[in-house]
């Protein structure tokens, strides 16, 4: 989704009693290891390297960026085409929703994330894209594992998580998005393409946490409509972008670098990056995505 359609839903919510914080039953989650792992980027093309220290209970999830703290959350979300981006004092971080994406669903609430672009001093940086997928991400925490998160006195904490109240609805022209309260946190999304027959109209339907996220929605990768590229090139964007990292659609040809790894493959990609743009609505320590069942149609609103 769109950060000006994103911002109008966090908007809504926060500015009304759509939404309750409450307790989710659990206790708040962090890594209970180090992650570090090195890529290319997508957009710049440079290389950079993440680090993932396990973080203390109520602090949330935030980066760390030439000694400069970023917290994930909405306040510090930029417009930027193709990409969530932070942005604090002027520093940058982009691309960032993959990695968010899988540290919501896989319940890591607290953990404190080093960036740094290797040969550069720019004051912004970039998530590596990896292989477009979050599968990088869900391994190396599912490597190290995950344990209760204390705060600095020692002490354990609840987490909350925002159960909707009542249905929430934001469009723009074509798109839109719905929430229903519901038990459970589910996603619902549907794509449209009807210039490219070989993606066209996709719907898919899932939970959005735990093993379902893994099996269904973690490996698909980011998908690009291949007459766009070279607007996107011309852009000063995807200088890192490849077949490696993308599955790639021509509107006569076809996918030019198959087989997919789902047949709806880029729908489940565009919930995978909902899941990381939702995650920003989290309080430190929190659930970010609503416990609610959440429609988008094309949600690039």
């Amino acid at each position: 989704m769109g950060s000006n359609g994103l911002s109008a839903a966090f908007n809504s919510l926060k500015s009304s009693n759509l939404i309750s914080w409450r307790s989710t039953g659990t206790l708040q989650q962090t890594l209970a290891g180090c992650i570090e792992l090195t890529g290319k980027t997508l957009h710049s093309g440079k290389v950079s390297m993440v680090k993932i220290w396990p973080g203390f209970a109520g602090e949330g999830r935030y980066f760390e960026f030439q000694s400069k703290l970023i917290p994930a959350c909405i306040d510090f979300a930029q417009e930027s085409p193709l990409c969530a981006t932070l942005c604090k004092d002027g520093y940058k971080i982009r691309t960032v929703e993959h990695l968010l994406s899988a540290l919501e669903a896989k319940g890591i609430d607290n953990c404190r994330i080093q960036i740094q672009s290797f040969g550069s001093e720019d004051p912004e940086v970039e998530v590596p894209i990896f292989d477009g997928s979050a599968s990088a991400w869900v391994e190396a925490i599912d490597q190290v594992g995950r344990k209760e998160a204390l705060d600095r006195c020692g002490n354990n904490a609840e987490k909350l998580a925002p159960y909707l109240n009542e249905p929430l609805h934001v469009s723009r022209n074509d798109s839109f998005m719905v929430a229903f309260p519901s038990p459970k946190v589910r996603i619902s999304y549907g794509i449209d393409f009807p210039k490219v027959p070989a993606i066209g109209c996709q719907w898919f339907s899932s939970a959005a946490f735990g093993d379902s996220y893994k099996k269904h929605i973690a490996s698909s990768r980011t998908f690009c409509i291949y007459e766009e590229v070279e607007h996107m090139c011309s852009a000063g964007l995807i200088k890192g972008g490849s077949l490696d990292n993308a599955i790639v659609c021509s509107a006569s040809k076809g996918w030019l670098n198959p087989p997919l790894r789902f047949h709806d493959e880029p729908c489940r990609h565009k919930v995978l990056d909902l899941i990381g743009d939702l995650s920003l609505f989290a309080l430190p320590g929190s659930q970010g995505f609503p416990v609610a069942h959440v429609v988008a149609f094309k949600g690039n609103l």
